[in-house]
């Protein structure tokens, strides 16, 4: 299994209450309603706490900002996931998740990477 792990930042016209809720109303459903399509197995949304110690963490690592949330994707394999997003469905869901996304996510500080996860 990998992971597509999206770190998301809420537009600037956004408070953080306005991005979660629309990121869990509005585009999780319309997520869920297409995962199959895009071959994913399962989708978590991990929503950033407005808390204290969020800035305690990055004041004493001398980190930037925590991001807004952090969105989950699993896949069967990169493989199964560029099959998945390369037939005409796929494509056009791509372009439908980009367009939902674009309501909420600032992408130019946002970023989406694979990863692969290691148990300890």
């Amino acid at each position: 299994m990998i992971k597509l792990i999206m770190c998301l930042t809420r537009r600037a016209d956004l408070s953080r209450e306005q991005f979660l809720d629309y990121w869990q109303n509005s585009h999780g459903p319309f997520f869920m309603e297409n995962a199959s399509a895009m071959r994913a197995k399962r989708y978590l949304q991990d929503q950033t706490l407005n808390s204290p110690l969020n800035d305690a963490f990055r004041q004493s690592r001398n980190m930037m900002a925590e991001f807004d949330g952090v969105a989950e994707v699993w896949f069967e394999s990169e493989e199964d996931m560029m099959e998945a997003m390369g037939t005409a469905e796929g494509q056009e869901l791509a372009a439908a998740l980009l367009k939902d996304e674009s309501n909420f996510v600032d992408h130019e500080k946002s970023c989406a990477f694979l990863v692969r996860e290691q148990a300890f």
